[in-house]
């Protein structure tokens, strides 16, 4: 009995070794195999070695060898590819709303799953991004809450708040606690999002994740939003500037055609596109019509131009205006 706990002992610890260790560039050979075994108060010898990968193989855990004087054994085929693990190292790095810490721990994660060798190439070539990084470390608590509560069809509470000059929290609605049903989560430049519904105010409202504090599922029933604020939430992060709400509206753009692949990154590539001459194109995109929306489209100036509908060309002026005064007349010093 003892030597068959051993042999199971054995199986695992080489598996261990090479699926962590080796790679078809960094190959282990069996006297280290032997060697590491022994470390660990385990005897072994080429025989066993050679039985034990033997049997893992047979077993579905694939080994590939290379025959010489001594053979030398690896782990190759793997979940992700070294290019696959490296966009998502640079994802987290970029994640604002990941904090220094978890950001490292991810790190090491990941790249261990390229295997000790390669995970140490995949750190050293790192991009670093000039992103601020959240300082929140309850967020991860508060996202398994929120996933269990979509899940469960659940309400959740919580209290949200702002920063002052200061860096302190500020809790909105004098620290009372928000009562909301999750509806999806959603990430949107740089930051994580939290798209609700509110069935007092029949409306659907995003909460950043990074500012929501004692996220907790409570025992009531979530309420679906009926089916005219119910949407598909690819579509309406699309819609979406800046996870800024507003109303749906088509709204109909002309631009300079050097400006195609700002509507192609934000849109998608589907976006029907049509040429009016040389220079110019149109489209038509449903957004969701907010201050950011407005933003967007004075950012390209005179080479941007709101064609319709007229409800949103008066908006549009009317946020400009806002801004002119601003800067005009008597305001100046």
């Amino acid at each position: 009995m003892k030597n068959e706990k051993l042999n199971k002992i054995r199986l695992l610890k080489i598996w261990e070794m090479l699926q962590a260790e080796t790679d078809e560039d960094h190959p282990m050979g069996t006297e280290e195999i032997i060697a590491r075994l022994s470390e660990c108060g385990i005897d072994s010898h080429r025989t066993t070695i050679y039985d034990d990968i033997k049997l893992l193989n047979e077993c579905g855990y694939e080994i590939l060898s290379r025959r010489g004087r001594s053979n030398k054994y690896y782990v190759e085929d793997r979940s992700f590819s070294s290019a696959e693990l490296h966009i998502l190292l640079d994802a987290i790095q970029a994640a604002s709303f990941i904090t220094d810490k978890k950001t490292k721990e991810l790190v090491d994660k990941i790249a261990n799953l390229a295997g000790s060798q390669k995970g140490l190439v995949l750190k050293r070539n790192i991009v670093q991004f000039n992103t601020t990084k959240s300082s929140n470390e309850s967020i991860y608590y508060s996202v398994n809450e929120i996933v269990t509560a979509i899940n469960n069809r659940q309400k959740i509470i919580f209290y949200y708040f702002d920063y002052d000059t200061n860096h302190k929290r500020v809790y909105r609605h004098n620290k009372h606690h928000y009562v909301v049903s999750p509806y999806a989560t959603v990430f949107s430049d740089g930051h994580y999002y939290l798209v609700t519904y509110d069935d007092r105010y029949n409306k659907m409202v995003n909460y950043r994740i990074d500012r929501m504090e004692q996220v907790q599922m409570v025992e009531d029933h979530a309420v679906m939003p009926p089916d005219e604020l119910a949407f598909d939430i690819a579509t309406h992060k699309k819609q979406l500037f800046g996870m800024f709400s507003g109303e749906a509206t088509e709204v109909t753009i002309e631009m300079n055609r050097s400006l195609i692949d700002a509507v192609y990154d934000l849109f998608g590539e589907k976006t029907r596109i049509l040429a009016l001459g040389d220079d110019t194109i149109r489209f038509t995109a449903e957004v969701q019509v907010s201050p950011l929306f407005f933003g967007w489209c004075c950012s390209f100036g005179e080479r941007l131009k709101v064609v319709g509908p007229y409800s949103v060309i008066d908006q549009l002026k009317e946020y400009t205006e806002t801004i002119q005064k601003q800067y005009s007349g008597d305001n100046d010093e």
